[in-house]
C-alpha cells in the first residue's frame, strides 16, 4: 500500500487554479504564457536545456512528451521510466533543499502546488530561475498539465499526442466496461490509521471507468480516516491492495470478519502503474479492468 499511499497523500493538500494554455511549434521557442496552479502567469521563454522536476508525475509526462533527457533534477520518489534513476536524485518534492535545486544550475523548475512549497518557489524565482508548479491528482489536471508543459518545453504536438492517446485509451475501457456488473470496492492506502481511496482522488475516478464502485467514493477526500466498523457495514464485495499486503489481510483474523476478505475476494494491484495520473493512467485503467472482469477482453 506504501508507494500508492504516499503518492496521495503527497497531493491531498494542494490548491487549484486553472491554467491557461496554447499551442506551439515543436522547434521554434514558445513565446505564449502560461497561468500554474499558484495562480502566477509565466511567460514561456526560449526551449530550457536544463529542467529540474519535483513532481513524479510532471517527471514522468517530461519524459512522455521527449524532454527527460534535459532533465538534471528529479525527487526520491520518480521511480518510471527506469532511466529516471540516471537524473540527480534532489531529495524530497515537497519543501525541497533549494541550495541542491540551485546547484543543479536549471532554467526551468518545476514544483508540486503545495502549500509547503510556497516559499522554495520564492526563493527559486528570487535566484532568477524560471519556476512553475502544478497540481496533478485528477485526471483533468494530467491534460492541462500536459499542455503547459508541451508549451514551457516547446513542444505542444508531442504533449497532444500523449494526451490524445491517453484519453483514446481511457474511453475504450469506459465503453468496454459500461455494461458490466459494477462490484463494490474497499481501497486501502493505510491500515493503522485506516485510509480509503475518497471521491477527491484520481484513483476513484479509474474505479469508475474500470467498472466499479468505491464504497467510499462519496467522501470528498482523496484518502479519508474510516472506520473498520463503518467498512464492515458498507461491506465491499471486493478489496484491492498491494501484493504484499493480500497475504497479511487474508490471515488477519479481524480483516476475516469482512465478507470480500474470507471469500478471498482480495486482489492485488501494480501500484507502481498507478502512482498517478500521468501519461500512464491509461495502462492503469486497462490493469485495473482486467482485474475486476477476468472474463472480459481488454
Amino acid at each position: 500500500m506504501r508507494s500508492t499511499y504516499v503518492y496521495v497523500r503527497f497531493v491531498s493538500t494542494l490548491s487549484l487554479v486553472a491554467a491557461l494554455v496554447g499551442c506551439s511549434g515543436d522547434t521554434r521557442s514558445a513565446t505564449s504564457a502560461v497561468t500554474e496552479d499558484f495562480g502566477d502567469t509565466i511567460t514561456a521563454g526560449p526551449r530550457p536545456v536544463r529542467i529540474v522536476s519535483l513532481n513524479p508525475a510532471t517527471t514522468e509526462l517530461l519524459f512522455a512528451i521527449g524532454a527527460g533527457g534535459r532533465l538534471v533534477g528529479r525527487t526520491t520518489y520518480d521511480i518510471y521510466p527506469d532511466s529516471v534513476r540516471r537524473v540527480p536524485d534532489l531529495g524530497p518534492g515537497l519543501r525541497p533543499n533549494v541550495e541542491a535545486v540551485l546547484a543543479a544550475h536549471p532554467d526551468l523548475v518545476i514544483l508540486y502546488a503545495s502549500a509547503d512549497n510556497r516559499d522554495a518557489d520564492g526563493r527559486l524565482r528570487a535566484a532568477g530561475v524560471r519556476t512553475v508548479a502544478y497540481r496533478v491528482d485528477r485526471l483533468a489536471d494530467f491534460s492541462r498539465v500536459a499542455v503547459a508543459l508541451g508549451l514551457l518545453t516547446g513542444d505542444t504536438t508531442a504533449a497532444r499526442r500523449t494526451i490524445d492517446s491517453v484519453h483514446a485509451t481511457l474511453a475504450r475501457v469506459r465503453s468496454l466496461t459500461a455494461a458490466l456488473p459494477k462490484p463494490s470496492v474497499f481501497w486501502p492506502l493505510w491500515e493503522s490509521p485506516l485510509l480509503s481511496v475518497g471521491g477527491g482522488s484520481f484513483l476513484n475516478e479509474l474505479l469508475d471507468i474500470a467498472g466499479a464502485r468505491n464504497v467510499f467514493g462519496e467522501l470528498k477526500d482523496p484518502s479519508p480516516a474510516v472506520t473498520f466498523e463503518e467498512l464492515l457495514r458498507r461491506d465491499p464485495d471486493i478489496v484491492l491492495t498491494g501484493s504484499r499486503s493480500r497475504a497479511t489481510l487474508l490471515a488477519d483474523p479481524k480483516w476475516r470478519t469482512l465478507r470480500a476478505v474470507r471469500e478471498g475476494h482480495v486482489l492485488s494491484i501494480d501500484t507502481t502503474i498507478v502512482n498517478g495520473p500521468s501519461s500512464r493512467v491509461g495502462m492503469s485503467a486497462v490493469s485495473l479492468a482486467r482485474l475486476l472482469h477476468p472474463d472480459a477482453r481488454f
